[in-house]
């Protein structure tokens, strides 16, 4: 029986750089944008606070880019400080790599696995969904979502009751499918 799971995320998660007000490595994205026309051209920031001191960082987003390029409907997000635009700008790997920051999904997500009546089936076939790339230990879902604990779900992967062409250590970002069999 198929059943559908999702990595569904809860919050923002926090973001690991460095504070330029102290030492602190975590910053939390306020959700708000610094918009800044010259003439023709326009810089982006989205705002991010330290979770120490409470000083604010300016994560860039756009940069000396001319107006025409960029879409109306991007704009409108921008202006209306779109907390769906700020998941999205922080996903995104151009703005990652140039702030140099990573992010910290811990406690920012949970697992949606519709309800209980897979928890006493001999073999389910089970496809996750990761709504947001968030980055999670297939072992710990599959813990999670068959009521077992960790231990458990590793050793049935060692016997082979959990397959998935997907690797099963480590962490994935991804969609990903796999057989449970008790």
């Amino acid at each position: 029986m198929l059943k559908n799971w999702a990595v569904v995320p809860t919050c923002l998660p926090i973001i690991h750089r460095r504070c330029h007000g102290c030492a602190s490595q975590r910053l939390r994205a306020s959700g708000k944008f610094r918009v800044n026309a010259n003439h023709k051209l326009i810089d982006v920031w989205l705002l991010a606070l330290c979770t120490m001191c409470g000083d604010t960082v300016k994560l860039t987003v756009l940069e000396r880019m001319t107006v025409r390029t960029i879409p109306s409907e991007t704009l409108d997000r921008l202006h209306a400080n779109d907390p769906g635009l700020t998941a999205e700008l922080l996903q995104d790997p151009d703005v990652r790599h140039r702030n140099r920051f990573a992010l910290d999904w811990t406690d920012a997500w949970r697992l949606d696995t519709g309800g209980s009546d897979h928890l006493d089936l001999d073999v389910i076939e089970v496809e996750v969904r990761n709504a947001a790339r968030i980055p999670v230990r297939p072992a710990r879902l599959i813990a999670e979502g068959s009521g077992l604990s960790r231990a458990e779900v590793d050793r049935l992967i060692t016997e082979g009751k959990v397959v998935s062409v997907a690797r099963l250590s480590g962490k994935l970002s991804g969609d990903f499918t796999f057989t449970l069999k008790r």
